[in-house]
């Protein structure tokens, strides 16, 4: 990946209508913008949301609020907490979100669709 033809902009994102996803249990909201093939997101996660499958795309997920579980289909677990992230490359581990709390998460991705499952 590599950042270029990105003219300085700034993103005011409550500006950006939230598409809505539905999930096993809960639902995400979020706001995208893209920047040459890259996807920038901003990711509302209600209290009790379950992603409704596994995702095998790439993508940088930073935890702004909340509490984020993140499985791997392999049994791992991991819990993120405001100002934690994890990186995974496209077919490298796939994984499951969800929420007891709900969360709120800056995600960097090359799409294209951050809520597709495989």
């Amino acid at each position: 990946m590599k950042l270029s033809d990105i003219p300085y902009s700034l993103t005011d994102w409550s500006k950006i209508v939230p598409e809505e996803h539905k999930g096993t249990t809960g639902t995400g909201y979020s706001r995208t913008r893209n920047f040459g093939g890259i996807d920038v997101h901003m990711v509302e996660y209600t209290p009790g949301y379950c992603a409704d499958g596994w995702c095998t795309l790439g993508h940088i997920v930073l935890c702004l609020e909340g509490e984020l579980h993140s499985q791997l289909k392999d049994g791992r677990t991991f819990v993120l907490t405001p100002g934690m992230s994890y990186q995974v490359g496209d077919h490298t581990g796939a994984h499951q979100s969800s929420t007891e709390t709900g969360a709120r998460l800056f995600v960097i991705d090359l799409g294209p669709d951050l809520f597709q499952q495989s």
